[in-house]
């Protein structure tokens, strides 16, 4: 790779012939790269975003009373973003949220 490279800039600066081609080939490897580099911090910036929500909304749902922090995150991953729609919800869909026992459920509907 070295020597390839130490042949190219000879080439330059003895100013012989130089196949077009490889450097063509070598500048659209590099384009490519910018463009994914360019989606992938376009992708992290809307997962960074949705990671900080999740987490508000989980936090939100530790308020209420006999939720702590595991409950909240399994509440969350089942659907429950918010604290409207764990009270609304139905026993049967409620205990059938890993975490969640019978216990919680009357808590949860005490405060309807």
């Amino acid at each position: 790779m070295i020597s390839k490279f130490l042949g190219k800039l000879k080439s330059i600066l003895f100013k012989s012939a130089v196949s077009p081609e490889t450097p063509l080939k070598k500048e659209k490897k590099v384009v490519k790269s910018a463009k994914t580099s360019k989606t992938k911090t376009k992708t992290k910036a809307k997962t960074k975003t949705k990671t900080v929500n999740s987490k508000k909304n989980i936090e939100t749902l530790t308020t209420l009373s006999g939720v702590g922090a595991k409950s909240a995150k399994a509440l969350y991953e089942a659907g429950f973003k918010t604290i409207d729609s764990v009270i609304a919800a139905d026993e049967k869909d409620l205990l059938a949220v890993s975490g969640v026992g019978i216990n919680l459920v009357k808590k949860l509907k005490k405060l309807k």
